[in-house]
């Protein structure tokens, strides 16, 4: 089975960065680097909600949790 953080980072280079990772390291600030931004960030949540079927509530919707390969990867061990 394939990890969760591999599974966001495919998610991340097929979605926003045209299938090249371009140096994407696991700590990289999604909205800093212009990698996504809010539209994006509903994109994102779409998708961890359909595949690790989980529910992000609004009051979740902040960087610490969405912002990184880093910060996804914990926001949902803490979810699942």
């Amino acid at each position: 089975m394939i990890d969760i953080k591999t599974k966001i980072r495919s998610f991340i280079i097929e979605n926003f960065l045209f299938g090249d990772d371009n140096g994407l390291k696991d700590d990289t600030s999604f909205l800093e680097e212009g990698i996504i931004d809010s539209t994006g960030v509903l994109e994102l949540v779409t998708f961890l909600e359909e595949e690790f079927e989980i529910e992000v509530d609004d009051e979740e919707l902040i960087p610490e949790n969405l912002d990184s390969i880093n910060n996804v990867t914990a926001y949902l061990e803490g979810k699942i």
